[in-house]
């Protein structure tokens, strides 16, 4: 283990939960690759996956965007698909962009559909759906308003998604990022989920909160303190 990720990990205190502040300047004072090491956040839910009246799922935008380039791809025709190139999209096709997906061509982050052109994206459900890029009209990626869909795409907006272990992760944000703007992505990200509790969820929704840089260690977040920042 190199000398620098000893040091880091040496300065968290596993069993210790720290206070949003704290743990962000922790975060960024152990994040010093030479590479802008992406801030992420991992939660673990007191739900059941295998409990379809029990899924967390969501989109949130980024109060301090993410800090990279987002490409999106938009399937449309017409009028709709003018509108998308217009609005900045980076790929807008139908069929066509069926075939490039189909040979392997997925140079985007984040997918984008009009209703009428579901059938279509369907040919591909089973290449777009693993990789979590599979339009969706609770996402507001399915939508005949495909200007908002970019803008907001672009802007810096997060997806999340229960995975089986009833744990939810994503990347919130750059180690570059102020410690107020890291702070203000986190509670923004915590947030989201905390209002995306299902019905069926019982007892202790929100079990551990954790962050860590893309080579940092994780470390344990106050649930308490980052609900009431």
């Amino acid at each position: 283990m190199a000398k620098r990720m000893k040091a880091a990990r040496a300065s968290v205190d596993a069993a210790k939960l720290y206070s949003l502040n704290d743990a962000v300047k922790l975060l960024k004072s152990s994040a010093k690759v030479k590479f802008d090491e992406s801030v992420d956040v991992a939660m673990n839910l007191g739900v059941d996956p295998k409990q379809s009246d029990q899924q967390v799922r969501g989109v949130v935008a980024m109060p301090h965007g993410l800090g990279k380039t987002v490409r999106v791809a938009v399937f449309a025709k017409g009028d709709k698909a003018d509108a998308a190139k217009k609005a900045g999209a980076d790929l807008v096709g139908a069929d066509d962009l069926v075939e490039a997906i189909q040979k392997g061509e997925m140079n985007f982050d984040v997918c984008v559909a009009t209703p009428d052109m579901m059938a279509v994206v369907g040919k591909v459900a089973k290449v777009l759906g693993p990789r979590g890029l599979m339009p969706n009209p609770k996402l507001g990626t399915v939508t005949p308003d495909v200007e908002k869909a970019i803008k907001a795409a672009k802007s810096g907006q997060v997806e999340f998604k229960l995975e089986k272990a009833a744990i939810i992760h994503a990347g919130i944000g750059r180690a570059s990022f102020s410690e107020a703007q890291i702070a203000e992505n986190i509670k923004a990200f915590v947030q989201a989920v905390s209002k995306a509790k299902p019905a069926g969820a019982k007892g202790t929704y929100i079990k551990k909160i954790a962050i860590s840089s893309t080579m940092g260690p994780g470390i344990k977040l106050d649930i308490a303190d980052v609900l009431a920042a």
